[in-house]
């Protein structure tokens, strides 16, 4: 079971709040609600809308379930909005837009599981009752009737929302048997709310934990995501983590732990993951910074920059332990474990980039580098600098007062030469003096494997001295073209 610091509303803090909610609700929405009374079926708003509204949280996107079937409501939505569409008509969903808001209109729901996937075989309930019965967990199985504004908590949300308890509305069993991700979406939960999981709820996911391997990867991706954009990131993961899940989801993390050496002659490489993250999280901007927060990328790359170090993990002579190569192999890794999750290949770029240069900057602690070195870091990291400045500061968990330092100041003058180079000379895309067409014209040769080689060859020039003159430049050229022997 996983606790997490936190303070959830009393709970006459949270009928107040709702109470505020219910009275300022969209009057478009009660028009709405009208509609369908009118028509004879039942209306209510339901789930995570609900819950938002006691945490004091508004939102333009709202759920609704309705006794009427998905023609009949479309029908209706369709008196109330001219922007209508098929969410998922087998599954009973229909969407609307009026203005900013829009709704998404369920059917009650009865599912059943077929216990081999995690696909419903859909069948259309006939009450609001059931409807709330067959949802994830109790804080999102409240609802209000609309347009009466009769509150239905059957099953102890409100109370578990001022624990800040995560906890299913029938047995934990039942609805992670029926539905392995709803496991993930605890994790996330905790994460997002920052609730703590009901102890018989976590069992059960431990229990459980390999039902997640019927779960479609694109759905594992998602939970994941969202998990780590909440804002207690580390809480979501150690729920994966120490229930098991995250042996068959993400098994790279727990193999940190694996790590854990009893004689202390390491520190613990799992632990010092999630405070790496911790402190990336906190190096992240606000909205117009460098690094907008939350940013998956980032937060991905310090979940996983270590993760190559059980693979290339070695005792030395004298008791020593090392990790060579582990920022190359821990890049493989992530772009195999982020491919095998469905991630798009920009970000699976990102975060293998920034894994793969994570140790970089440490050349620059042992000596000073050459305006060379610095351009050729800049140009290493490419678009992903920023991002590879806060991972890097974020590395540094060590006790030693005088090594953080040392450290820190040895990153903040790196930040200082990148910046004094910026201010002599374009560093952050940097480009030959001569493009290919001047050299061709300069060499008096067409396209080719030639052009190519003298390109390099003018870059790396660029790179050892910075902008040359164009005069230096056509000398450098003639000269490296006549050492080809042409």
């Amino acid at each position: 079971m996983v606790r997490v610091n936190v303070t959830p509303p009393s709970m006459d803090v949270l009928r107040q709040r709702a109470a505020l909610l219910w009275d300022a609700l969209p009057p478009e929405i009660l028009e709405l609600a009208d509609l369908f009374d009118a028509a004879g079926h039942e209306f209510a708003l339901v789930g995570g809308p609900v819950r938002d509204a006691f945490l004091g949280r508004s939102s333009s996107d709202l759920d609704f379930a309705t006794s009427a079937r998905p023609d009949d409501t479309e029908r209706l939505l369709g008196r109330w909005t001219r922007a209508t569409w098929d969410m998922g008509r087998e599954f009973g969903t229909i969407g609307g837009r009026r203005g900013d808001l829009v709704v998404e209109i369920t059917t009650y729901r009865a599912d059943e599981y077929d216990g081999v996937t995690r696909k419903p075989v859909v069948a259309f309930g006939h009450s609001l009752d059931g409807d709330l019965a067959r949802r994830d967990f109790t804080v999102n199985a409240m609802a209000v009737r609309l347009p009466s504004r009769e509150f239905v908590d059957l099953h102890g949300g409100l109370s578990d929302l001022a624990g800040g308890l995560l906890r299913t509305p029938v047995e934990p069993d039942v609805s992670f048997g029926d539905d392995p991700l709803r496991m993930m979406r605890a994790a996330r939960f905790s994460s997002q709310l920052g609730f703590e999981i009901e102890p018989g709820t976590f069992a059960a996911m431990s229990r459980l934990a390999d039902r997640i391997a019927i779960v479609s990867a694109e759905r594992v991706r998602d939970e994941l995501c969202k998990l780590l954009l909440g804002s207690r990131v580390r809480a979501g993961l150690e729920a994966l983590v120490e229930s098991g899940i995250a042996g068959h989801v993400l098994p790279e993390l727990p193999a940190l732990r694996l790590e854990i050496d009893e004689h202390h002659q390491h520190k613990d490489q799992y632990e010092h993951s999630l405070t790496v993250l911790e402190q990336a999280i906190d190096l992240e901007t606000g909205p117009d910074g460098a690094v907008p927060g939350p940013d998956l990328v980032l937060r991905l790359a310090a979940l996983l920059h270590d993760i190559g170090k059980p693979p290339t993990k070695r005792h030395e002579p004298g008791g020593g332990v090392s990790f060579h190569h582990h920022e190359v192999v821990g890049a493989k890794m992530t772009r195999k474990r982020m491919k095998e999750l469905k991630f798009d290949k920009d970000t699976i770029k990102a975060v293998a980039h920034l894994v793969e240069l994570h140790l970089r900057f440490h050349g620059y602690v042992d000596a000073r580098w050459s305006d060379s070195a610095v351009r050729r870091y800049v140009t290493d990291a490419g678009p992903e600098l920023e991002r590879l400045h806060r991972l890097t500061r974020a590395d540094v968990t060590t006790r030693n007062r005088r090594k953080a330092d040392r450290l820190s100041f040895a990153y903040d003058d790196l930040e200082q030469r990148i910046a004094e180079l910026r201010e002599k000379e374009e560093i952050d895309a940097i480009r030959p003096d001569l493009d290919g067409n001047q050299i061709m014209e300069i060499l008096g040769i067409g396209p080719g494997r030639e052009v190519g080689m003298a390109y390099k060859h003018m870059l790396e020039l660029r790179m050892e001295h910075g902008p040359l003159s164009p005069e230096r430049a056509r000398e450098e050229l003639v000269a490296w073209w006549e050492g080809q022997g042409a």
